[in-house]
């Protein structure tokens, strides 16, 4: 028997209902309940524990386009929220194909209990490829999905609940998922069969503005011989000044760029008057924009996945990004001094930004990856030489450049 023929004898235990009141019935597994959110695609085949995982999501059900997610498991080291127990955000994801047993010899447990632990909900049995036609042709639509094992939905309600939610524009999400209070960050990246390192000899001291940063970020950040002091997204110049920096990050992180920016933008502000080097990604990049003069918009369909052409216009060449963002800078919006550094090469949006005679740049892609191409690594080298310059020591060379 197919897995077609098995998920046809069984009665749904999951639906997904979109605001315009359609429904689409399938088979639940992780937490039982139900969300809003706004429904956008990936189109990664790899990382489906970090995609859960990445603070960027908050408010969103992620439709994976790859069709087999959650066989290998999960486990502790592949998450990206900087506290292992807390959840990411994210309201849900909608799947294709049904999950196996872990077949990975890293895994601690299987896909289904992960789920469960984190409080995500998540459907299987979906037509994965025409939800994310329906999405590239009338955009990202607002929903509730939901798991009751019992198979009983009140699809009335549920239609009301996806209708009346207000979307992901106007909403500061960084606060819910930024870090409760400032700490300080020394673990360095991944290597087989050693796992993760420390940094023990930081020459630099770099504070990171967490507006739903990533653990990869924090630790290219730490590989680059940087002491690392994340702060809240709340954090003021004050706050961020008073640790006498050598450069500050701002992260990654989901929601509304001119909902958050109401207090982030006076403090980049400052931060850029003090003569900072800036290195901004994600919404770290959409909130310097505005910080710069620019304006931001809310996309059709957005950017999500692993295999995004971005050209530097710095270097006149390309390389494959991680991105993950529904909101983009107004590149026509950018005033005089603000440079465009990048550029998609699938809808030519903006994807980076720095200033004219200062040290402040960003991108709007991911360029920690985790997952995704590691094309971009560069970018913290070019941010550290940034720092470097500032404190008079010799330039390194951009080791991973595209």
């Amino acid at each position: 028997m197919t897995n077609a023929d098995a998920w046809s004898a069984t009665p749904p235990t999951a639906t997904l209902v979109l605001a315009d009141g359609t429904v689409i019935e399938g088979y639940g597994l992780g937490a039982i309940g139900s969300a809003p959110g706004e429904v956008c695609f990936n189109t990664a085949i790899t990382g489906y524990q970090e995609i859960l995982t990445d603070p960027s999501y908050a408010g969103q059900i992620i439709t994976f386009t790859f069709p087999h997610i959650g066989n290998i498991g999960a486990n502790d080291e592949d998450v990206e929220t900087v506290n292992l127990a807390s959840a990411s955000g994210v309201r849900g994801a909608i799947l294709r194909a049904d999950v196996t047993a872990p077949s990975n010899y890293r895994a601690a447990r299987a896909f289904d209990e992960w789920l469960k632990a984190r409080g995500i909900i998540a459907i299987t049995g979906i037509d994965t490829r025409a939800l994310t036609a329906r999405i590239r042709e009338t955009g990202m639509p607002n929903a509730v999905i939901a798991h009751a094992p019992d198979g009983k939905f009140d699809i009335e309600a549920l239609k009301a609940e996806a209708a009346a939610w207000p979307g992901l524009e106007g909403m500061d999400l960084a606060k819910t998922v930024t870090c409760g209070q400032s700490f300080e960050w020394d673990e360095t990246s991944w290597k087989w069969n050693e796992g993760y390192g420390r940094q023990e000899a930081p020459k630099y001291h770099v504070v990171v503005i967490d507006y739903g940063i990533k653990r990869n970020i924090l630790r290219l950040l730490a590989d680059q011989g940087c002491r690392v002091s994340v702060l809240p997204a709340t954090a003021t110049a004050q706050d961020v000044l008073s640790l006498d920096p050598d450069g500050v990050f701002l992260s990654n992180g989901p929601g509304d760029p001119a909902a958050t920016g109401t207090y982030a933008v006076p403090t980049i502000r400052a931060i850029i008057d003090a003569g900072l080097p800036v290195f901004g990604i994600c919404l770290g990049h959409q909130l310097l924009g505005l910080a710069l003069g620019g304006k931001t918009r809310k996309m059709h369909q957005g950017h999500h996945g692993a295999n995004h052409p971005v050209m530097d216009r710095t270097t006149d060449k390309v390389e494959i990004t991680s991105m993950n963002h529904g909101f983009a800078v107004d590149a026509d919006s950018l005033p005089e001094g603000v440079e465009e550094t990048h550029v998609s090469l699938f809808d030519k949006s903006n994807c980076g930004l720095r200033l004219t005679g200062k040290p402040v740049f960003s991108v709007q892609y991911h360029p920690e990856a985790s997952p995704g191409p590691r094309d971009s690594h560069y970018l913290f080298t070019r941010f550290i030489n940034l720092v470097r310059e500032r404190k008079g020591d010799a330039a390194l060379p951009e080791r991973g450049a595209a």
